[in-house]
């Protein structure tokens, strides 16, 4: 790392309303619930805890989720999806089966399923991005999942969702063409060309059954794949006019404990959005279309804490404690970091889910038969939900700059600019890379005539690695008065290790 005194380490930053990236799909901040570990049994469903509802869900982790405003939430896989039979999911409770469940080795209860879950999703106010199983299974169960679930009546399986008592449609809107397929892990993995025909034909069928649906494609499970970015290409050349969206997905870990090459490990996340923009619009100008292919993100965190519990957890049980990382201080400046960069590609990544809610690798962690907690990364997670709505803004940035293992000129100060026109506010989102000193930012928001100096929220901690419990939040925003706008110049004092959330307000 570069060594910068605290006098040199100043950033400058241009805020103009004219400059903008794009609207923010509010679906940018979504999440993912899948069938492992405790991230249903445990996590949002425990029949039994003090606080569980007469369906058995936990109203504890409710309300953490509805303080977060999770727009959508991808269900029920993730890998489960590829070896599941929804029919397994429906009808009454005591009849259905437990089944081994291949992707993770567990035994799975199907206690909860599509209408149980759809049930909870609309409680704390999510819709359901649900993707159909084309490992196992294909064409004939995504069209009839999607008729049971969306169709009005008058059929088998629409007739079939009443008789369990949801006489209303669901109206599920976002539809996934099965999960991470070039994945050598998956079960049915196939080839781009296999996939890429195989979602197409399921994509032409489940649009004769409800043309109003949004389809996305599985795009590289990361971009180490051997595959990426050959596999977007051949399969947007099959269904290339047929889907909405492609897929990414990518998950960080410090394993080598090197803590400024870990936070700049979005640099690494920006080239690989950068690459699936240039093949879509590779195959657009290809094939001559006029429509532009936009991402889904639908899985991303940090993940590597567990690995080592999970390869000791016993096969065939029931919801053991899987995949579940108890995240630091550190964890926290990433997921900020990578927040930003969506934020700075909202013109194209329009659904962003992080993987996942509860337990499983989660922002939320719970207790059996005890507490829920927030982990750090809730924080950013929450600060970019409530506060990055609106139009995503191009600010011109001028940052001292350092070097890593694995990458050069990375910027200390890592930012994104939200303006809401509706409610006349703007915030900015900043983390600062540099482990050791603060950061002087000036910020020229002169273009926005009025504004007043809202609050100034800051997550920062000297122990880089501390964690929060059930019993101790070590990691939790602050209020500095660090900051001050006048005749439009924003001055603040970004700490060291920090994520910071200025937000401006016109008078």
């Amino acid at each position: 790392m570069s060594r910068l005194t605290a006098v040199d380490l100043k950033a400058r930053m241009i805020v103009d309303r004219s400059f903008r990236i794009g609207e923010v799909d509010k679906r940018m901040y979504g999440s993912f619930i899948e069938h492992l570990g405790r991230a249903v049994y445990g996590g949002i469903y425990e029949p039994g805890h003090d606080t569980a509802d007469a369906a058995g869900f936990r109203n504890d982790v409710k309300a953490l989720i509805q303080e977060l405003n999770v727009p959508i939430i991808r269900y029920p896989g993730g890998n489960f999806v590829s070896g599941y039979n929804w029919e397994d999911g429906v009808g009454p409770v005591a009849e259905r089966p437990r089944r081994l469940e291949l992707a993770w080795r567990t035994l799975e209860l199907n206690e909860v399923g599509t209408n149980e879950f759809f049930s909870w999703a609309k409680e704390v106010g999510s819709e359901v991005m649900m993707a159909v199983n084309l490992g196992t299974r294909g064409i004939d169960a995504a069209r009839n999942l999607l008729e049971y679930t969306n169709h009005p009546g008058g059929t088998y399986w629409s007739d079939l969702r009443r008789s369990h008592g949801h006489e209303q449609p669901h109206a599920i809107k976002t539809w996934c063409l099965g999960n991470e397929m070039d994945g050598p892990w998956q079960i049915g993995h196939k080839t781009s060309e296999e996939y890429g025909r195989l979602a197409l034909e399921t994509a032409r069928a489940m649009r004769l059954v409800d043309p109003t649906i949004e389809l996305v494609a599985c795009g590289s499970s990361s971009s180490s794949m051997a595959t990426f970015p050959e596999w977007e290409a051949v399969t947007l050349e099959h269904t290339y006019e047929a889907v909405d969206y492609i897929s990414l997905h990518q998950y960080y870990g410090n394993r080598n404990h090197d803590t400024a090459n870990y936070l700049a490990l979005t640099l690494d996340m920006d080239h690989f959005i950068h690459t699936v923009k240039s093949t879509c619009d590779y195959i657009k100008a290809k094939k001559r279309s006029k429509k532009t292919m936009h991402l889904s993100f639908d899985e991303w965190n940090v993940w590597y804490h567990s690995n080592d519990a999970d390869r000791i957890i016993e096969p065939w049980s029931v919801a053991p404690p899987q995949l579940e990382d108890i995240y630091n201080f550190e964890d926290a400046l990433l997921v900020g970091s990578m927040l930003i960069t969506f934020l700075r590609h909202a013109d194209r990544v329009k659904i962003a889910c992080m993987a996942q809610l509860v337990n499983v690798i989660a922002p939320i962690m719970t207790e059996n038969g005890g507490h829920a907690w927030k982990q750090t990364i809730f924080y950013p997670y929450l600060h970019a939900s409530q506060y990055g709505r609106g139009v995503s803004l191009l600010p011109i940035v001028e940052s001292p700059k350092y070097d890593s293992k694995d990458f050069t000129d990375v910027p200390y100060l890592d930012s994104a600019v939200v303006h809401n026109e509706e409610v006349e506010e703007i915030t900015i989102f900043a983390v600062n890379r540099h482990l050791e000193e603060a950061l002087d930012l000036v910020c020229d928001v002169r273009s926005f005539e009025g504004y007043r100096l809202l609050e100034f929220i800051v997550l920062e901690n000297e122990d880089l690695k501390a964690v929060n419990t059930a019993e101790v939040e070590r990691v939790k925003p602050q209020y500095s008065n660090r900051a001050k706008l006048d005749d439009g110049i924003v001055t603040a004092r970004i700490s060291k290790a920090s994520w910071n959330v200025i937000r401006l307000k016109k008078q």
